[in-house]
């Protein structure tokens, strides 16, 4: 067995890597806030991270430690980094931009105006 680290979403063992892709969710100014939320089979969508246009970042509590949250400005990219992946892991990760200033942290996926298109991510035991 092998821990994968991919610039896309996909099928992966527990305990490896991934990095669903995510470009320009819907930014309409620069320093946006944006972020990745995901939903489950039957779930509702929750929130994942996040990250402040003026770079500082939130975690869901299930995620810390585990999920590192990245932008690029001049791509207009958002990267998340999951690595210690586990079965719970398993949703449809969408990125997302939310409207505020420089300094929102978005928190919850009501927080978010604008959504990327969804990205499968299943994770097998």
């Amino acid at each position: 067995q092998v821990q994968l680290v991919e610039s896309g979403g996909g099928l992966v063992q527990a305990g490896g890597s991934l990095r669903p892709p995510c470009v320009d969710p819907g930014c309409t100014f620069n320093y946006c806030p944006v972020g990745w939320c995901r939903q489950a089979p039957g779930k509702e969508r929750e929130f994942v991270a996040a990250i402040a246009g003026s770079g500082g970042s939130r975690y869901a509590d299930s995620v810390k430690g585990r999920f590192t949250i990245s932008k690029d400005n001049a791509k207009k990219t958002v990267t998340l980094q999951m690595n210690s992946l586990k079965p719970g892991d398993t949703a449809v990760y969408y990125c997302a931009a939310a409207s505020g200033g420089a300094w929102l942290i978005p928190t919850a996926t009501s927080d978010f105006t604008s959504w990327g298109q969804g990205t499968q991510v299943t994770v097998s035991s």
